[in-house]
């Protein structure tokens, strides 16, 4: 079977349980536009434009409204959905609020621009409207063999390039963390990614902040240095998170490393199927708060993975949801001391059910270099 035969077959099983969560919820139509929902049914990814993109589904029907200049980017699978173009001089919200018609119960995709949805609220008075997260979102989570493969190629590019981080093939005394940065990225690319998402390195005390921006501050002798990195490799993505230290660190955050490594340990094996998301959250900030770190440990400690860096589940307190094969999220505690350091350590799993399933093999300890 070839990769357009693939690719049909896919989409249509996709759209079936799509309209089978319809049905059980009652959703009369789904209207989709920017973001991941649309490639995850159709394959397409829509540029964030002015012009208006919109997949509507309906019990029967699967239609794109695309601008005209951008149909030609559309790989359009007939037996999969119909495909509407639309001129400079159309009215593109009038054309998707035709075929959305009398449905009384419609799910909008969470990204769809205000602007758009102002005027299409406009063209459907007294309809009952929900979000599309609760019919897509219950497929996209949960990842099948295809997907987990792409993550693990995903994840295997990006231990390459840590890998290098550790050899010390990557220089970083007396450079600056932005160049530090464009370096990895172009690595990232290098090693198969087709989109580098971000590349997060922060020396010494700007490692405190969990999401600095890495700047001109020049990595001397007696940092930690904290690369956090990832892009998006055949659609998926990768994330990972590793710290090296220039000259031998101080007896605290030798200490400190320590402690987070088994923290990060009991985070992966909490996540196990049938356990509950908050469980790995619960596990990873217990060793920290034993160990004196808690308060210090200042976010959720991991976030689902897919086609989007960040997507559900998230790993957090509150968070009940029950683990099942194929939830792939981080596990990444961390510490972080204002002004003075931080530290974290991170990879991707995937629940199977034969156990946690890491995407990253990279050496875990704080390496000296």
């Amino acid at each position: 079977m070839n990769a357009a035969a693939v690719g049909e077959t896919l989409y249509l099983q996709r759209l079936a349980r799509v309209r089978a969560q319809m049905h059980s919820q009652g959703i009369d139509a789904l209207v989709v536009s920017v973001g991941f929902d649309l490639p995850f049914l159709i394959g397409y990814h829509a540029m964030p434009l002015e012009r208006l993109t919109a997949l509507v589904v309906t019990a029967d029907r699967a239609t794109l409204v695309v601008p005209r200049l951008e149909a030609p980017r559309v790989e359009h699978f007939a037996s999969v959905f119909d495909l509407v173009p639309w001129n400079e001089t159309d009215d593109p919200v009038a054309i998707t609020a035709g075929l959305i018609g009398t449905a009384q119960c419609v799910a909008i995709g969470d990204q769809m621009w205000a602007r758009f949805l102002v005027e299409l609220l406009k063209h459907l008075a007294g309809r009952h409207f929900v979000r599309s997260v609760d019919v897509v979102g219950p497929l996209r989570i949960q990842k099948d063999a295809a997907e987990i493969a792409a993550l693990v190629a995903a994840g295997a590019a990006a231990d390459r390039v840590a890998a290098q981080l550790q050899s010390g093939a990557i220089a970083l005394v007396g450079q600056t963390e932005a160049r530090v940065s464009a370096d990895i990225s172009a690595r990232l690319l290098a090693e198969g990614h087709d989109v580098v998402n971000f590349a997060i390195v922060a020396a010494g005390e700007n490692a405190s902040s969990p999401h600095h921006h890495a700047g001109a501050r020049v990595i001397r002798h007696g940092d930690i240095v904290l690369c956090d990195f990832g892009g998006t490799m055949n659609g998926y993505c990768s994330d990972i998170t590793r710290c090296v230290h220039i000259g031998e660190p101080t007896a605290d955050i030798a200490r400190a490393w320590s402690d987070l490594r088994r923290a990060q340990e009991a985070g992966v094996m909490a996540g196990r199927v049938g356990a509950t998301c908050e469980s790995v959250d619960t596990a990873s900030r217990q060793v920290l708060t034993e160990a004196g770190w808690g308060e210090y440990f200042i976010h959720r400690t991991g976030h689902g993975i897919g086609m989007e860096a960040h997507e559900e589940p998230y790993m957090v307190s509150g968070n009940r949801l029950p683990i099942v094969h194929g939830h792939a999220f981080s596990v990444e505690p961390g510490i972080y001391l204002a002004g003075k350091w931080g530290m974290r350590l991170e990879d991707i799993v995937v629940a199977t059910d034969d156990g946690p399933l890491r995407m990253n093999a990279t050496p875990r300890e704080l390496v000296i270099l």
